[in-house]
């Protein structure tokens, strides 16, 4: 069995926005899920830690984090017509972050092999200077950063399976080459990037892999994707740590977008990447919640993706 780490916290759930879509009540009922599985007493359970700006800073600009936290304080409501604050917001946000960071240290130091963060905000939609989807800042960037900054990782790739595509981390690093960008999304759809074309430019050309996938696709769509496409594509750009945006509104209960994807699917594509992160980067992978709106159909393919990521 592996050694599968899990974060979460109640503080995510002061990130108040009700009535809204990424809610609260998705993190309850992940949690409750978790809690009453066989496998919870397996876990590794880790608390996480807050990001400090220079963290954040990474990959936004700081008067963008300042005014994120201004915000907050002065009881705005609406950092964009999507994304929802309360009091509380800037810390979850932090807090979100910092797991990442705290769960990439537990797996540098070989405590855990791979791990599972639940957390709220989600982040692939931040830009460097605005939030945007539902997110404040992008949590996969952050890590990403820090993995090569403080940890001396060379290389990162990132997979985002979200239903849509996270334009935040793709621009993030659309111009390097060391950390390589890929997705599958509903396309044409919601933010409107994400096309087959966009494959980085300068240094970065080559190092970002969209694979858009029309509505109504489903799992067979996504495995040969993964298998025929992704996979080379990560066995080729050989990274020390793989990284998913891992958000579960392709799942077929999903009321945002029009995927098919079963529970069973989520547990298909998190086997194949613990496959070829064996091959490639002793198994190093670190799954970070992005988004998923049906409650039974989240709480499923999180039960799955962790139960997966515990089998060796």
């Amino acid at each position: 069995m592996n050694k599968t780490g899990y974060i979460s916290d109640p503080f995510y759930l002061k990130h108040e926005n009700e009535p809204h879509p990424e809610n609260p009540g998705r993190l309850t009922a992940i949690q409750n899920k978790i809690e009453s599985s066989k496998f919870y007493n397996n876990l590794a359970l880790l608390q996480p830690r807050k990001a400090t700006v220079e963290d954040i800073a990474k990959v936004h600009e700081k008067g963008y984090i300042e005014s994120v936290e201004q915000s907050c304080k002065n009881g705005v409501r609406n950092l964009d017509a999507d994304t929802v604050i309360s009091s509380d917001s800037y810390e979850a946000a932090l807090l979100s972050a910092g797991a990442g960071l705290e769960a990439l240290d537990q797996i540098i130091e070989g405590t855990i092999d791979n791990a599972f963060c639940a957390v709220r905000p989600p982040g692939h939609h931040a830009e460097q200077n605005r939030a945007m989807g539902f997110c404040l800042f992008n949590n996969v960037g952050v890590i990403a950063r820090y993995a090569q900054e403080v940890k001396q990782l060379d290389k990162v790739f990132i997979f985002d399976w979200d239903v849509h595509h996270g334009n935040g981390t793709q621009h993030s690093f659309y111009k390097d080459s060391s950390i390589f960008y890929s997705s599958t999304h509903q396309y044409p759809f919601y933010p409107g990037t994400g096309s087959g074309e966009e494959t980085g430019t300068g240094d970065g050309l080559g190092s970002n892999l969209n694979l858009p996938m029309q509505a109504f696709a489903g799992d067979v769509d996504y495995i040969n994707a993964i298998e025929n496409k992704l996979i080379p594509a990560i066995q080729k750009f050989n990274p020390d740590l793989i990284i998913i945006s891992a958000g579960f509104d392709a799942h077929e209960n999903d009321p945002l977008a029009q995927i098919e994807l079963t529970t069973e699917c989520y547990g298909k594509m998190t086997q194949q990447l613990l496959e070829v992160a064996d091959d490639v980067c002793d198994g190093r992978v670190l799954s970070m919640l992005e988004g998923g709106y049906d409650y039974t159909a989240l709480a499923d393919s999180v039960h799955l993706h962790i139960e997966t990521l515990l089998t060796p």
